[in-house]
């Protein structure tokens, strides 16, 4: 007799956004995904933290621009307060300011309103293991950035870089998500994820933002 298949664990997901007509059909849209349960609702950054203090939560779903604490201040405080619950910025803007100031709070992911439902529940699924997703207009938005306001080179790359985590970085440079990655190195994803485990760790690269810049500043895109 087999034993029964264990079902996979259930991500608990905040909803943040000051407009009920945004947030209410997100919620009730995320609720359909097998594996996530929306928790709670919030109109602002407040109402978030007070979620997220009654959890457990796994991941926030953050609007920017909301009434009384924003997007940004909140991320910055749940990074503060609760380390452990993840932050995907889902947003109407953009640009530069609140790209790098959702990132430098401490969002691992970042995406526009004109994401579908399967980018919004991957997205959440990478933030919840310690991975960054960036919308290809946000990729490109911040490797422009990036580009236009990186400074030389000021800190080198480890030694101990392979070529593979090299030519990763590299890709990761040029704003290639992690499938594309793998289509250019004709490698899985999985082979992927395991390049830049790798290469974040030996560099001390924090999320992929940070790796974006530090592929310019070597040199490598």
């Amino acid at each position: 007799m087999s034993e029964p298949t264990e079902k996979p664990q259930r991500l608990r997901v905040v909803v943040a956004d000051d407009q009920a007509a945004v947030r209410e059909p997100l919620a009730a849209v995320l609720g359909l995904s097998e594996d996530i349960d929306v928790v709670a609702a919030a109109a602002n950054g407040t109402e978030v933290l007070t979620a997220v203090a009654a959890g457990p939560v796994d991941v926030v779903l953050m609007d920017l621009r909301m009434p009384g604490m924003d997007g940004i201040e909140a991320t910055r405080r749940l990074g503060e307060e609760h380390p452990e619950v993840a932050v995907v910025v889902l947003t109407t803007f953009a640009d530069d300011d609140s790209i790098l100031g959702a990132l430098g709070a401490g969002a691992r992911g970042y995406l526009t309103k004109n994401a579908g439902r399967q980018d919004i529940t991957r997205a959440i699924r990478a933030a919840a293991a310690g991975q960054s997703v960036l919308d290809r207009e946000v990729q490109d938005r911040l490797l422009a950035t990036v580009r236009t306001k990186a400074p030389a080179p000021v800190k080198a790359l480890p030694e101990d870089l392979t070529p593979r985590e090299r030519e990763v970085l590299a890709l990761i440079g040029q704003g290639l998500p992690n499938r594309g990655i793998a289509e250019k190195l004709f490698i899985s994803e999985a082979t992927v994820k395991t390049h830049i485990n790798n290469l974040f760790a030996k560099a001390a690269i924090r999320d992929r933002a940070e790796a974006v810049r530090r592929a310019i500043e070597a040199g490598l895109t």
